[in-house]
């Protein structure tokens, strides 16, 4: 690190120019990824050449990372921290712990298998999300992430959503509150940000927003009672930011999406509730937002509503200069940018201590990042957390008969996009498990031209479906084909098993093309979740379980 960068100071807000002041309140988008090769989504991502000038150049007040290893991680935001002017919010979607997004650390199941934990033990439950919070945030920390985008505090009442689903809590006001309040507990053990998200609530909905605007058409009564209820609850937690919803409620404003609504998140979220953290836009590429407004009119109508920061706009740099823009013709105020800027700079005061030294305020000295933590990943203590919420939500009901080996049958696998398929390789436990069993492997996804067989042609089967919301394409195409499978075998008499992954609402859908076959249920969708239901599904009696399996 060059001593220019060791010894900067943070610099009072109206210190900065105009540019800089707006540029604070961007967080871009980039892959976790060193190399420009392996970029997922290189529309989205910016390239290491683009994300250094956004950082240096532009001085943007964040980066929100998607992808690549932990170590990876670890290295990139080194390196960001260490290019960054002023200390930089590094956040991730990490809904279902870090090893969600990235490689090498824990991968928890989603929030709702708490709720499934709290409908047997409400204590075990509220102690596992707060395990699961601190677990977050301390695995987040030692990669150099200081802004965990979690929790979802959406009550999510509508078994047809394909945004919110199994991210949320459950579909109760009362469980999604206690298991919010217990999170919350849990991550505010390390120095990094939550984030509640997304306001007003987006539970009770059925559109994608990541493609179209939905609408809520709730009256204002009704959100009282039941949408802001959990954000009330979130606030008094002390969650540091909200993240918007892509919607549109006619009660509340007849005119803009709540992004985009003053009455929403100055009038209510702001005046009413009384929140002072920071206002954060859902994702501005999203199509609810961008195919209406447009990345730069979008971003200036965010900040006329009342939000700090703009997440993932389309274009920074003419982001930036649109607001700029506003702010000169009279649209924007300069002291409504200040106000913005100064609530970042509290929160980047709180996610960042270790840049800190003690009693600074304002002026305090960028000093090197702290070094990546890495042994403080996937901890055996940690491991075990998440293996325990897998077991305590899961559900199995019977046992599935082996195959015998002169005569094998079918593991037919169904999901909805096998070549993006992260938690299948060679060595998972829905592939390798039902082999021992003498289940050989036939994958399926909705991508794929297979027609249905005829009786004579099926097999005994073992049918495992992956499904879950599914933002961009929906279920309804997995879920047809897996009833179309599930009724050819069962009326064949081939039908031995079922597993499902993911959603309780599939799983209530497909149920009665079970019949008496015996079946089970996870939440999740991750290695280790194949291994314990499926360890208990098709047991091996009297063999020691192989170690892959037993982790």
């Amino acid at each position: 690190m060059s001593p220019a960068i060791a010894t900067a100071r943070l610099p009072a807000p109206e210190s900065l120019s105009l540019a800089e002041q707006v540029a604070q309140m961007v967080v871009v988008r980039a892959s976790g990824h060193l190399f420009d090769h392996e970029i997922r989504y290189p529309t989205w991502e910016a390239d290491q050449a683009t994300l250094t000038q956004y950082v240096e150049e532009l001085g943007v007040g964040g980066v929100i990372l998607l992808g690549g290893s932990a170590a990876e991680v670890g290295l990139k935001t080194q390196a960001l921290q260490a290019q960054a002017r002023i200390p930089l919010l590094i956040a991730a979607d990490v809904e279902e712990g870090v090893g969600q997004r990235f490689s090498g650390a824990t991968w928890f199941p989603p929030p709702m298998a708490l709720s499934a934990v709290a409908d047997r033990d409400l204590g075990t439950a509220l102690a596992y999300a707060e395990a699961f919070g601190a677990a977050t945030a301390t695995e987040a920390l030692a990669i150099g992430l200081n802004w965990v985008l979690a929790p979802t505090v959406d009550i999510n009442n509508n078994p047809d959503n394909p945004v919110i689903n199994v991210r949320a809590f459950g579909d109760s006001q009362e469980r999604v509150c206690a298991l919010t309040q217990a999170f919350l507990r849990g991550v505010q053990t390390q120095p990094v940000l939550s984030a509640a998200k997304h306001f007003p609530g987006h539970g009770d909905t059925a559109v994608d927003s990541h493609l179209e605007l939905p609408v809520l058409p709730h009256d204002r009564d009704r959100l009282e009672a039941l949408e802001l209820v959990p954000f009330r609850t979130a606030i008094a937690a002390g969650a540091d930011a909200i993240i918007t919803a892509h919607l549109r409620i006619p009660a509340l404003d007849a005119r803009h999406p709540a992004t985009l609504s003053a009455p929403i998140l100055t009038g209510l979220l702001r005046q009413q509730l009384g929140f002072d953290g920071l206002i954060v836009t859902d994702a501005l590429i999203m199509g609810a937002i961008a195919n209406a407004y447009g990345p730069y009119e979008a971003a200036v109508l965010a900040v006329e509503a009342g939000a700090d920061v703009l997440l993932m706009p389309g274009d920074p740099e003419g982001t930036i200069a649109a607001v700029v823009e506003a702010v000169h013709r009279g649209r924007l105020t300069p002291d409504r940018i200040v106000a913005s800027v100064e609530r970042i700079w509290r929160a980047k005061q709180k996610a960042a201590p270790a840049l800190l030294p003690d009693g600074a305020g304002h002026a305090w000295e960028h000093l090197p990042p702290p070094p990546v933590q890495l042994q403080a990943l996937a901890q055996p203590a940690t491991r075990r957390l998440a293996t325990e919420m897998l077991t305590a939500s899961m559900t199995v009901q019977g046992q599935v008969p082996p195959c015998p080996a002169s005569a094998p049958g079918d593991n037919l696998v169904l999901v909805d996009d096998v070549v993006g398929c992260r938690f299948l390789d060679r060595t998972a436990a829905a592939i390798l498990w039902p082999q021992n069993h003498h289940y050989q492997l036939k994958l399926v996804d909705t991508q794929a031209c297979i027609q249905l067989p005829h009786a004579p042609e099926l097999r005994p089967s073992l049918v495992q479906i992956f499904v879950r919301g599914n933002p961009f394409r929906g279920t309804q195409g997995l879920l047809e084909r897996a009833e179309l499978w599930l009724e050819a075998l069962r009326q064949a008499d081939c039908l031995r098993g079922v597993v499902i992954y993911g959603s309780p609402y599939a799983l209530e859908q497909l149920r009665p093309h079970f019949g008496s076959a015996p079946y089970g249920f996870t939440y999740g969708q991750m290695p280790l979740a194949q291994s314990q239901i499926l360890q208990t599904l098709l047991p091996v009696q009297g063999t020691t379980l192989n170690r892959e399996f037993t982790d």
